[in-house]
């Protein structure tokens, strides 16, 4: 590994090694990581890195793209065979990008839309008043129910038939339920709205049938590559045929320029691993996974928000401890356990410090943990946090989280 870097830059190769070994000595549990397959790697390292490819298969600006157009090509049939959806654009740098270049296709500056709250799940690019599009569209915002934190859907009506938005914009970034797209595109038909879902955390329980798919019904879907489909960093836009030509058009010239074709290809062969059975069993087991780590930190006394999970990830009130999400993370830190503090909803805390911490089962799944890990896992995370500010008791958990993670070991060829 790295044997011409560690020549020609051994600063910047240290930097890598360094970041395989924390890979492969911690319990990483932030929900939108994976790991991706040593052929996900090869692909992003190849020469495709070289190629400029402004334009689309077959209509290029710059010549030589036959091989870049082979690799867009098979991104854009696996994904449609994957999903089930009319039309696909693999062409999008990441997750925010892809949502605004939905946003700069089928609405005016200005327009209003809906979107869930950032502080009760939502995204940043759902409309916070921080980001470009809380600030070029008028965003209407939903939220969670104070007593149940589950999203009430008559109240999402209700809003969305008082405000009419000329779209709605349902998933999430911290959510730890199920969420209903057919409803939300329902909701959005009644009133002439477009309907977008986000399903970038979840497009791997999507495609495993372990969470509902946002297809055939909703109008445009947007999902990162990674997170729990295990791909390379980038995105996707998928859509209804009648709205391919606008997105197409924002993105390139829209918003981008040349694709990145090395990630393209990556894309493609992750597609094609999640078109396998066995990434079935893998998004199914994610979800136990979850399941089993909340039962565990449940019965260690810490409050779950929602009382449990159906997907991927949890969220943790760690209120009841007197501890505060950045104590929180600090100290699993300390202990070998990567976590990220997170607010909860109506959350009496500032988000650099909130209440709560964020923890998702992809990444332990694909170092092949199962339920049992999950429960031993759950009472390792417990212990650090009501030690969180003793040294040894966190260095002693450290020892067991290294032991853990030499029982299933990650990229050993690296």
């Amino acid at each position: 590994m790295l044997e011409h870097l560690a020549k020609t830059d051994p600063k910047v190769a240290e930097v890598i090694r360094n970041e395989l070994k924390r890979q492969q000595q911690v319990l990483e549990l932030i929900p939108s990581e994976n790991i991706v397959s040593p052929s996900v790697l090869d692909a992003v390292g190849s020469v495709l890195t070289n190629k400029y490819s402004e334009g689309y298969p077959r209509k290029r600006y710059y010549g030589g793209n036959e091989f870049a157009d082979q690799a867009e090509e098979l991104a854009i049939s696996r994904a449609k065979e994957l999903f089930g959806c009319e039309h696909v654009n693999v062409q999008p740098y990441s997750g925010s990008p892809a949502n605004i270049e939905v946003y700069f296709a089928l609405l005016q500056f200005g327009d209003k839309v809906m979107g869930m709250s950032l502080s009760e799940g939502g995204h940043l690019t759902h409309g916070h008043k921080v980001n470009f599009s809380g600030r070029a569209y008028h965003f209407v915002q939903y939220g969670v129910e104070k007593d149940t934190e589950l999203l009430n859907y008559g109240k999402i009506e209700e809003i969305a038939k008082k405000e009419q938005p000329k779209m709605i914009v349902s998933g999430a970034t911290a959510y730890p339920r199920q969420i209903d797209f057919k409803r939300f595109a329902e909701i959005a038909e009644s009133i002439g709205a477009i309907s977008m879902a986000d399903i970038s955390h979840i497009a791997g329980l999507i495609v495993s049938g372990a969470h509902p798919s946002p297809f055939p019904f909703t109008d445009v879907v947007t999902t990162t590559t990674h997170k729990t489909l295990r791909g390379p960093r980038s995105a996707i836009i998928m859509c209804k045929e009648k709205y391919a030509k606008p997105i197409d058009k924002a993105v390139f010239p829209g918003m981008q320029g040349g694709p990145h074709d090395h990630v393209t290809a990556a894309k493609a062969v992750c597609f094609a691993e999640a078109l396998k059975p066995e990434f079935k069993d893998y998004g199914r087991q994610i979800v136990k996974n979850a399941r089993a780590l909340g039962e565990e930190l449940s019965s260690q006394g810490l409050r779950l928000v929602t009382g449990g999970t159906d997907n991927h990830l949890l969220l943790v009130d760690l209120q009841p401890l007197n501890v505060t999400g950045k104590q929180a993370e600090e100290a699993l830190d300390k202990a070998n356990i990567t976590v990220n503090k997170n607010t909860i909803p109506f959350d009496p805390r500032s988000p650099f410090d909130p209440s709560g911490i964020r923890l998702g089962t992809p990444t332990l799944t694909s170092r092949g943990m199962k339920e049992k890990q999950m429960e031993k896992v759950g009472e390792l995370i417990a212990r650090a946090c009501k030690n969180w500010n003793s040294e040894q008791e966190l260095g002693e958990v450290k020892k067991e989280v290294l032991a853990l993670c030499g029982e299933f070991p990650v990229y050993e060829d690296l």
